[in-house]
């Protein structure tokens, strides 16, 4: 009975328990209904979710939403899709009638023209009403959300006034050129300000356009060079300080073209000695301001909260440094190879690539992060490129052979106390390109054999490559690519000297038939590739290094080759024994060394 008289006690008390839970259920949410109607009174309302909502469900009766007070006609668009009819009727249609609207109108000015009705001033004053009209016209629609509309309507406002400013000065001669220069001006400086306002990039770009078509417009056929790139010097000063305002990276790499246009077509048409300070004046600056802009980019990208490089921005990063090197460099040697000043040409790259080696240490002085690519890396290999080339520009023969070779190996020592990806592919680049030289490059006398200048660039060559594989084989696994280059290198290059000196010998025997000449060098090369393949195998076996013994094996193959297919047809009757005897010999010598099995290689896979 008791426990009969508790149960609805219980039940009352879990009753009370439930609806407090409920009625703090409903405080929390009128609170967070306050909250908002507040911030929608402020119009400070954001688009975040609301808190989270109570784990337990239960049966809360749903709150009445107050409705708002009435600020005016308000526009609702619906959301969903706009089907082919809502389509042509609010888009083509609109579209065709501006075109017919422009298209009669221009029909009935050009009949006003043809009749006397409209004189040279009033022209130029109805294009620039009717400029100014259209570029005010399109904000209609911008605020309707027809951006992109909008600001084509911009463009061809912008386009009628650059046109009626050039029919003023160039066709009608009402105004001189300072004003039309002044009125253009203005025009790329009114787009710049409404781009920037709007944060429109397409703007930007038409503004852009805008602004360096205006020389074309009003060019009057004669050298105007300090105004010219007095003007495109601002001109890219502006777009600079664009892209510190808004994410358009993209715009640096416009405005570097629209400059690189001019300065080769004036270069071509009017350039001559007398104007050589001025050029390399204009040729620096416009050179400093695209050298400097990436790394301006870089940092007030990477400072920003995300500290994230979009991928047009990695894009102007890579392709604008390497594109503004590559000009300043061809600007120089042609401005340096005018007579009287051939002596500087040769050290053009070294300059370039000190800057360059100098913006690297810039750029590393401020670790923001690393993007996909890391704009230090461009500086890098621009400055490498540069020293590369100013070894041939400067030295002659096989000095620049050892050049190559001497800077793959600081490179590779470089690589290797400084561990970068990037640094050890340009390292390996240069070491390759050294290799082609040290083959291709006439390297002087070959005379006496053995000590000439020949000889001494490809020891210089051996002891590089010997050197590379020395410190890849003790580097990380990375390195093991180079390793296995290098040290094949090392080889190869043995080779090719010895066989070099050998066609040096024979040649030099005048006092022997040309026909026995030919018998002893090839005699002579079949017994250095054998000897030269026993005593890599012979190291292989000392060093237990299966690398080298793979690469005697494949030299005695060549060897067996030769022998079979050239020394038989080709050699006499006792250089074919001699060859014949010391091949079956050595490779008897190698088959017993193998079957003795000295290494364990049986039970081994090397």
């Amino acid at each position: 009975m008791g426990a009969a008289r508790r149960l609805p006690f219980s039940f009352a008390a879990l009753y009370i328990e439930r609806v407090s839970d409920e009625i703090e259920d409903l405080k929390r949410q009128v609170a967070e209904l306050t909250a908002r109607v507040y911030r929608l009174e402020q119009g400070q309302e954001q688009a975040q979710p609301t808190s989270a909502a109570p784990t337990e469900a239960r049966s809360i009766p749903a709150p009445v939403a107050t409705p708002e007070p009435a600020t005016g006609p308000r526009i609702v668009r619906q959301q969903g899709q706009k089907t082919l009819e809502n389509r042509i009727g609010s888009q083509l249609f609109n579209r065709i009638g501006i075109i017919a609207l422009l298209i009669g109108t221009a029909w009935f000015l050009k009949f006003a023209i043809d009749n006397q009705w409209i004189g040279p001033l009033s022209r130029v004053l109805i294009g620039l009403a009717a400029g100014i009209g259209i570029v005010a016209w399109s904000e209609r629609f911008r605020s309707q959300g027809y951006s992109a509309f909008s600001y084509s309507m911009k463009a061809l406002g912008t386009g009628v006034l650059y046109l009626s400013l050039w029919a003023a000065y160039a066709v009608f001669h009402l105004v001189p050129t300072a004003v039309a220069l002044l009125a253009m001006v203005l025009v790329t400086a009114a787009n710049a300000v409404l781009c920037w306002m709007q944060n429109s990039e397409l703007l930007a770009f038409y503004a852009a356009i805008g602004g360096f078509i205006t020389p074309v417009l009003l060019s009057n056929g004669q050298n105007h060079a300090l105004s010219l790139f007095s003007y495109l010097l601002l001109l890219d000063i502006a777009a600079v300080i664009l892209i510190a305002l808004r994410p358009w990276s993209r715009l640096l790499l416009a405005a570097f073209f629209g400059t690189s246009f001019y300065a080769i077509g004036w270069y071509v048409a009017y350039y001559s000695d007398q104007q050589f300070p001025l050029a390399a004046f204009f040729a620096v600056a416009f050179f400093l301001l695209f050298a400097v802009a990436p790394q301006l980019l870089r940092n007030l990208r990477m400072s920003t909260q995300t500290k994230h490089l979009a991928v047009q921005d990695n894009i102007v990063l890579v392709v604008l440094p390497f594109l503004n090197a590559a000009l300043a460099f061809f600007e120089f040697y042609a401005l340096f190879s005018e007579p009287g000043r051939t002596y500087a040409r040769p050290w053009i790259a070294l300059p370039l690539a000190a800057f360059y080696f100098v913006m690297l240490r810039v750029s590393r002085l401020r670790q923001l992060g690393r993007g996909p690519m890391a704009l230090p890396a461009v500086y890098m290999a621009i400055s490498i490129i540069f020293f590369t080339a100013a070894i041939p520009l400067e030295l002659h023969g096989r000095y620049i052979a050892i050049g190559w070779l001497l800077e793959a190996a600081v490179l590779i020592w470089l690589a290797r106390e400084q561990p970068q990806a990037e640094l050890r592919y340009l390292a390996s680049s240069v070491l390759g390109l050294a290799f082609v030289g040290v083959n291709i490059i006439h390297l002087g006398d070959s005379q006496p054999v053995l000590l000439n200048a020949r000889f001494a660039t490809y020891l210089v060559a051996i002891a590089v490559f010997a050197f590379a594989a020395w410190i890849a084989t003790r580097a990380s696994q990375e390195w093991r690519p180079i390793a296995a280059a290098t040290g094949i290198g090392v080889n190869v290059l043995v080779m090719i000297a010895v066989c070099l000196e050998i066609h040096s010998y024979w040649a030099a025997q005048i006092s022997i038939p040309r026909s026995d000449l030919y018998t002893n060098e090839q005699f002579t090369y079949s017994a250095w590739a054998m000897l030269f393949g026993a005593l890599l195998l012979a190291i292989g076996f000392w060093k237990k290094s299966a690398f080298l013994r793979w690469q005697a094996l494949a030299l005695l193959t060549l060897s067996i080759a030769k022998v079979f297919l050239v020394d038989t047809r080709q050699l006499s009757q006792g250089y074919r024994i001699l060859s014949f005897l010391g091949l079956g010999v050595l490779l008897l010598s190698v088959s017993f060394v193998y079957q003795r099995d000295w290494l364990g290689l049986r039970g081994s896979r090397s």
